[in-house]
């Protein structure tokens, strides 16, 4: 949400600075995200002075251009060619300086010095479009003749950049959806410390001039539009804005449409009160009635979609036909156009749960609808609309031709809350005078109706719709009396609590520190993803997906079964923003939706979650220097990372299985798969590129992923054995081994384990070959064996001996060929 700080000035008189206020703001719940200096045109004003035209001649070489000589108040005045008609000495003039950028049209050009017709120039005199004033060429601006030479334009005009806060607003804090509810809220605080003026705009001038043009109004529907309120005016035009209704608006990013549509959008954001202005020749029989139509009836919004409608969605129709969506969007046919004369002004309050169910089934989010289904002020209903209408006979004309109708058959009444002085105690942790604390509830306009000396009865605002309880009322007391005025004790209390071993927190830092140490960087993804990326896979089918009933958007709709695709997501986002190199990894849960999954004890499971690690590596190793080449990353480097996380978490490479991906993933190109125990607890390959192609990724991306939950089991049942370090030496002994392509390096080192288990300690792969040297159809491995025993030093005879036998078995077991 957006306020600006001069707009809100007007409701509260201040002399905080931006940074002031949004310090305050923050402290009190409404948190400051960003505080921006927006331009009222393009460009500011920036380079621009008041000057003097001292000289002004006709230029020797050109009949239409004219050589001046201008005062900008240096030392030294400036020889200017002029091209305006209407420039003469002794003017007033804006000057742009050397170096100024101006934004004709938008388009940005630069001012420099330049030889025109073979005389220099030193800026240039300005006309309106060229500064962004207005679109008028017809001459060079011309100021009066009190303007001040030197005078910083900006300045002169009174354009000095509006100070936007962008405000974080949480869903219970609708009552500050405006800026009056935030002025509201920033004069409770500072009420602490003395009387604050709090200015609400007035409607005393509110007055029903005749009753020309009556609408009667009927409510079918009182559960989903508890109170509907609405007044005509007629004989208006419609046309664009004064400036100060434009201005406004652009200060909070908001573009003018014209005169009745910015008031409307205006008073909502002034009191958080919508409004909806329809074109009153368009009503049939000049009535309003809010009901609920059939199931699937066609209704036509504003922005020419057609939307078939619920039995649900509530209506605002006229004697034939249904004009808008109440509290959502309005209809195509009646609202407000450049030949609309008399229009009927719209002020209700609709019950925020049917407001919300129909903006999330049709998918429409408007200002509207997000302050109704947050739940608006009841009691603003009519003073908006009074409020509206005033300003409406101010930029358009009109007459009030109605008496202001307000249809509120069960009135609302303010909630009343019991609060105890022991209560706040306890929940704030600090005793706080009583005076205090009715001082800061009575700024906050609750209402004390009875109190004693344990507590108070209050009757909360209704504009405060989220206070229902006494710790709400405790936390209003808390935020306006402040947190930082809570002390810190300096007692330190422990308490000593058994935690379940392996301790899953200690892992993942573990295993992120070694990430991170690495060049990783730890990403989190949304758990909702698209169900589109579903689609055609098998791997993870789009029928065990869990799906949203009540999803925020189509992008949105299903929880991810795999960390892959928001991954993808971040890498895309990052390599069009010229990052291509990443290590990126993801602690996050999956979600699966199974419903043949049924349980003797529980009569169906359908939904299971996982915690996953995925880890993904793209790009380059590197970037490439003069002594580093460039390198590529590789599958094997994941592979590596992989093995270090195993690991980390007790798993030796040797307890594992593994087993090579089908060709026929729709995942991979390629990989292999890890078990243990029976247990699949991981897998590494490399994306497919018709993956790749859907995220218009290029580079190839390397993903590995770890079944969390199921490693941490297998890391509770691990035990660590401690065994006395070898006194004799290691010896290494290595082989060249022909085999056919099949034969993986895990069939070697498996059958060299079962031939060898006592002296044989470790087995690495350091070459392999394939090429014209050796048969079609084989490969070359060189391996290394490191052997040793813990009682003796090793003989020549004894490592002949194992060597003979290793090489027997791989003779026979693998059909290797000894080289």
């Amino acid at each position: 949400m957006n306020i600006s700080y001069s707009w809100l000035k007007e409701y509260i008189s201040v002399n905080l600075t931006p940074a002031e206020i949004s310090e305050i703001l923050t402290g009190i719940g409404l948190e400051v995200e960003a505080v921006e200096s927006l331009d009222k045109v393009k460009g500011g004003f920036e380079g621009l002075v008041v000057g003097e035209v001292v000289t002004c001649v006709k230029h020797p070489d050109a009949d239409k251009l004219s050589l001046t000589t201008v005062n900008t108040g240096k030392a030294e005045h400036l020889q200017i060619v002029c091209g305006a008609p209407n420039v003469a000495a002794g003017q007033k003039v804006v000057v742009a300086l050397v170096g100024t950028t101006l934004y004709k049209n938008e388009e940005p050009f630069r001012i420099n010095k330049a030889k025109i017709r073979g005389i220099l120039s030193e800026g240039m005199i300005c006309a309106e479009d060229e500064i962004g004033l207005s679109d008028n060429h017809n001459g060079i601006i011309v100021l009066p003749d009190d303007a001040p030479v030197g005078m910083e334009v900006k300045k002169y005009y009174g354009a000095e950049p509006e100070i936007m806060f962008t405000i974080g607003l949480t869903p219970n804090r609708i009552d500050s959806a405006s800026h009056f509810g935030v002025a509201r809220d920033l004069a409770a605080y500072l009420s602490k410390t003395g009387k604050i003026e709090l200015r609400k705009p007035g409607v005393s001038g509110f007055r029903v001039e005749n009753e020309d043009y009556p609408v009667t109004v009927a409510i079918e529907n009182p559960d989903a539009c508890p109170r509907y309120a609405g007044v005509s005016i007629s004989g208006l035009q419609v046309k664009p804005s004064p400036d100060w209704l434009q201005n406004r608006l652009r200060s909070i990013g908001m573009n003018p449409i014209n005169n009745i549509v910015d008031v409307t959008n205006f008073v909502l954001h002034e009191l958080g009160q919508p409004l909806h202005a329809f074109d009153a020749d368009e009503l049939a029989g000049r009535k309003i009635i809010v009901k609920n139509l059939p199931e699937g009836t066609p209704f036509v919004t504003l922005d020419g979609v057609e939307r078939r409608l619920s039995a649900e969605d509530l209506m605002i129709c006229d004697g034939e036909k249904a004009v808008a969506i109440g509290g959502v969007f309005g209809g195509l046919h009646s609202g407000v156009t450049g030949k609309t004369k008399n229009i009927f002004i719209e002020s209700a309050y609709f019950n925020p749960v049917s407001v919300r169910k129909t903006s999330k089934r049709l998918a429409i989010n408007t200002d509207a609808s997000f302050r109704f289904e947050r739940g608006i002020d009841p009691e603003m209903t009519i003073f908006a609309l009074k409020r509206c209408a005033l300003l409406i006979k101010e930029v358009a004309g009109g007459t009030i031709s109605s008496s202001v109708i307000d249809v509120y058959p069960r009135p609302m009444k303010p909630v009343s809350v019991e609060v105890r002085y022991e209560h706040i105690q306890n929940l704030i942790g600090k005793i706080i005078e009583k005076e205090v604390i009715k001082s800061v509830l009575l700024s906050l306009d609750f209402i004390i109706e009875k109190e004693n000396a344990d507590g108070m009865s209050l009757l909360v605002p209704q504009y405060r719709v989220d206070v229902t309880r006494e710790a709400d009322v405790i936390e209003e007391i808390l935020r306006i009396y402040g947190y930082n005025n809570i002390e810190i004790s300096g007692n330190l209390h422990a308490s000593l609590s058994y935690s379940p071993r392996p301790d899953n927190e200690k892992l993942v830092n573990m295993v992120s520190d070694y990430l991170t140490g690495n060049g990783f960087h730890e990403i989190m993804c949304n758990s909702l993803t698209n169900s589109d990326y579903y689609k055609s896979l098998t791997t993870f089918s789009p029928d065990h997906l869990v799906r949203i009933k009540n999803p925020l958007s189509n992008e949105l709709n299903v929880m991810r079964q795999t960390l892959l695709f928001g991954g993808l997501e971040v890498i895309r986002h990052n390599t069009n923003r010229q990052r291509p190199d990443l290590r990126l990894f993801e602690f996050g849960n999956c979600y699966v939706f199974d419903e043949s999954k049924r349980d003797n004890k529980e009569p169906l499971k359908k939904y299971n979650e996982s915690r996953t690690l995925a880890l993904f590596i793209t790009g380059n190793k590197f970037e490439p220097n003069w002594i580093s080449p460039l390198s590529k990353s590789s599958f094997y480097e994941l592979k590596a990372y992989l093995m270090n996380v195993f690991d980390k978490m007790g798993i030796d490479e040797q307890q594992l299985k593994t087993e090579i991906i089908s060709p026929n993933n729709d995942l991979y190109s390629g990989g292999i798969i890890y078990s243990m125990k029976g247990m699949k607890v991981g897998e590494a390959g490399i994306i497919s590129r018709d993956i790749l192609n859907n995220f218009d990724i290029r580079d190839d991306v390397f993903y590995g992923v770890i079944n969390w939950q199921e490693l941490v089991k297998l890391r509770g049942d691990h035990r660590i054995y401690y065994t006395e370090l070898a006194k004799f030496p290691e010896v290494r002994r290595d082989l060249a081994l022909l085999v056919d392509k099949d034969v993986t390096f895990a069939r070697v080192r498996e059958t060299a384990l079962k031939t060898e288990n006592k002296l044989l300690k470790h087995i690495d792969l350091f070459d392999v070959y394939e090429g014209e040297q050796i048969e079609k159809g084989k490969k070359s491995y060189a391996v290394s064996f490191r052997l040793q025993d813990i009682s003796a030093t090793l003989t020549d005879k004894r490592i002949d001996e194992v060597m003979t036998r290793l090489m027997k078995a791989f003779t026979h077991q693998l059909g290797a060929v000894i080289r």
